[in-house]
């Protein structure tokens, strides 16, 4: 049936674009050569779509934030398509957007946050505008890795995917260029946060490289991908079984998949962690984060954790609501008894102005 659709799908769109799909000898090229211009045609539209958000950036925080996106690198692919070809081995370049609050003088040194994204292929947006000017506000340096994956730079990029691999080195790369280079991070004051997917970089990064980072918070975290694949479609499967990704399903290589899981890797947290969730999520269902806390008490780690009995499901303690608030004040509580802010204290609500951030 899913066949019979997406040919007739195509065969419309196809129609549309003055082609003909009445040779049945060449229904399958023509079918592959659609699709491959309707793959194409999505990742134009995500670079259109990212070129215009940049954009908006100096538009919602440019008043708070000095706002700068730089390039750097990272880690090498962890499988080449071909390891003897031309530029094999090479670093996967990425960008990050850096933010440097406009208060607390121009000398005076501060503590950074690496910020990861969540979305399994997806990209950091405006959509944390609100946060960042929270950070800013607190006195907070952020970058935010546009790490190996991301939507908005192309099928190429998009193809580097390395979920709860590499990806977490790209992290730490940005963590390293932004220590070494800007003047005014304190290289002792270094945390890092994320949701979802930026919850499981979060994750890993404290197992991984508990140097690099004070403490960590992770909200609504991917915690298990084996218990993921299970509760969710093929179509979500699919994005792991990928040639150009883990090119595999769990069942032919259980061992990658619980690599790439916080819940198997709980026993080398040895840094301060927080983490949030709430039993109404509809991404990361709730038994997947419970699996993480019990795995972490098991391990016997000291940590927090918050379940949020709220509405707003996934994005609960992101939204600008009175619970979103609350909890975002825990949070940065959290950050800042390690990480010492200039500002920790700030507002959070509606101001007199109606702006709904400081």
């Amino acid at each position: 049936m899913k066949k019979l659709i997406a040919f007739l799908t195509i065969a419309v769109l196809a129609a549309g674009a003055g082609l003909s799909l009445a040779d049945d000898d060449d229904d399958e090229a023509r079918i592959d050569a659609l699709q491959t211009r309707l793959e194409n045609a999505r990742h134009d539209r995500d670079v259109l779509a990212k070129l215009v958000d940049d954009v908006l950036w100096t538009q919602r925080v440019g008043d708070v934030a000095v706002v700068e996106k730089v390039r750097i690198y990272g880690p090498p692919k962890w499988r080449e398509k071909n390891p003897n070809g031309i530029g094999a081995g090479n670093p996967v370049k990425f960008y990050c957007y850096l933010f440097t609050p406009k208060a607390f003088g121009d000398t005076s040194k501060l503590p950074l946050l690496v910020l990861p994204h969540g979305g399994v292929h997806a990209d950091f947006t405006t959509y944390y505008a609100h946060i960042i000017r929270e950070l800013m506000a607190q006195g907070y340096i952020v970058i935010a890795p546009e790490y190996r994956g991301s939507t908005g730079y192309g099928k190429g990029f998009y193809e580097t995917i390395d979920y709860g691999g590499r990806e977490v080195e790209d992290a730490l790369a940005a963590r390293d260029w932004a220590v070494a280079n800007h003047p005014r991070v304190d290289a002792d004051r270094v945390g890092i946060l994320g949701w979802s997917h930026g919850g499981l970089i979060t994750l890993m990064s404290l197992f991984r490289h508990p140097e690099g980072y004070r403490c960590g918070f992770a909200g609504v975290p991917v915690s298990d991908l084996v218990m993921r694949m299970g509760y969710l479609g093929q179509d979500y499967r699919d994005l792991y079984e990928a040639d150009f990704h883990i090119g595999e399903d769990v069942e032919s290589n259980l061992e990658e998949y619980k690599r790439r899981s916080p819940v198997w890797n709980v026993d080398q947290l040895t840094r301060p962690l927080r983490v949030h969730t709430n039993p109404h999520d509809e991404d990361v269902n709730y038994i997947e984060v419970e699996h993480l806390i019990q795995a972490l008490k098991a391990a016997g780690k000291d940590f927090e954790y918050e379940v949020y009995d709220v509405p707003g499901g996934h994005s609960f303690d992101r939204l600008d609501t009175p619970e979103a608030w609350g909890a975002r004040k825990q949070i940065y509580a959290f950050l800042a008894r390690y990480l010492d802010p200039p500002n920790p204290k700030i507002s959070l609500g509606l101001t007199p102005e109606g702006r709904a951030a400081p």
